[in-house]
């Protein structure tokens, strides 16, 4: 990640962006040219990064989005909980046929949250394991999680946080989703790596569900995990490590102030050595060791481990 100009705040160039909210990149420079959603940071000459208050309005917009709201009404949304500064950009009268094409996928994406939501909000856990095994069945697991499933808890979460009234939604939307991501788990008899990943969270993580469908989308590439879902304590997850031998270790971490970087001088303690991987959003670069591997988002945590491993793709 890069600076912006005059700020030490970390920047994220398009690409990133779109992985971490789940849309094509051409969507979110849709989203731009038509409502002024774009990056206010400008690194290497032309290059455009977003910044963090870029990044929350997309996250605003795409909540909106999940609550039946149009494009252009969730994009208005956005900007009024967290004006730009500086001046307004025109809003495009029209789009382009090939760019509404581009759109395509984001539009899929949305109906399938709407149409989640709807189920988790009535109660209808039939409708909601139907809807989990429809969209993972049609996206694939990591594009399901990234772009319609983790949306939509992440919005269901936020709607309710601080209370206790509407909880029960968001409860039973991650119960039928640990079930979902389990059954998308198939069971190798013969993976392609001879000895497996070890997937984990730090002793203090509370959500483990990233690491269910990380594993769900190596098994789908034959590549062999031992998951623990439970957050273990240090010591255990160092007994757990020597006892296994895994090629690789990933420690997930998704809150900033709970991943210790010790951990993993814990874990790699004895004589069968491991590939180290810090993967989440809570950890932070500068201070991982250097024989350690920071893993920004699912996907590309997916294509570096099997690359690790096994060398190639399938």
């Amino acid at each position: 990640m890069g600076a912006g100009s005059g700020t030490e705040e970390p920047t994220l160039p398009v690409a990133s962006v779109a992985r971490r909210l789940g849309v094509a990149p051409s969507t979110l420079r849709t989203w731009d040219r038509r409502y002024g959603l774009g990056p206010s940071r400008h690194t290497d000459g032309r290059h455009r990064r977003y910044g963090s208050s870029d990044i929350g309005r997309l996250e605003l917009m795409q909540r909106a989005l999940l609550s039946g709201a149009s494009t252009a009404e969730a994009a208005r949304y956005a900007l009024e909980q967290m004006p730009r500064s500086g001046p307004p950009q025109p809003e495009e009268p029209e789009e382009p046929p090939e760019a509404e094409a581009a759109d395509d996928g984001h539009e899929v994406r949305s109906r399938l949250a709407r149409r989640l939501s709807t189920a988790a909000l009535a109660m209808d856990v039939g409708a909601v394991q139907r809807m989990l095994a429809d969209t993972i069945a049609e996206l694939g697991v990591l594009p399901a999680w990234t772009g319609v499933i983790e949306p939509v808890l992440s919005a269901l979460g936020a709607r309710w946080r601080g209370a206790s009234a509407g909880a029960e939604v968001e409860y039973l939307l991650a119960e039928c989703v640990f079930a979902a991501l389990v059954r998308a788990t198939p069971v190798l008899d013969e993976p392609r790596n001879t000895r497996p990943v070890l997937l984990g969270c730090v002793p203090e993580e509370r959500d483990s569900m990233p690491m269910y469908a990380l594993a769900a989308s190596l098994a789908g590439r034959r590549i062999g995990a031992q998951l623990f879902g439970v957050p273990l304590p240090a010591e255990v997850l160092a007994v757990a490590v020597r006892r296994s031998a895994p090629a690789a270790v990933v420690l997930w971490a998704q809150r900033r102030g709970v991943a210790d970087t010790r951990l993993f001088a814990r874990v790699s303690r004895g004589r069968q050595r491991s590939r180290l991987f810090a993967c989440g959003p809570g950890w932070d670069p500068a201070t991982l060791p250097d024989k350690v591997e920071l893993l920004t988002d699912l996907p590309g945590a997916a294509d570096r481990i099997e690359h690790v491993l096994v060398g190639t793709r399938r």
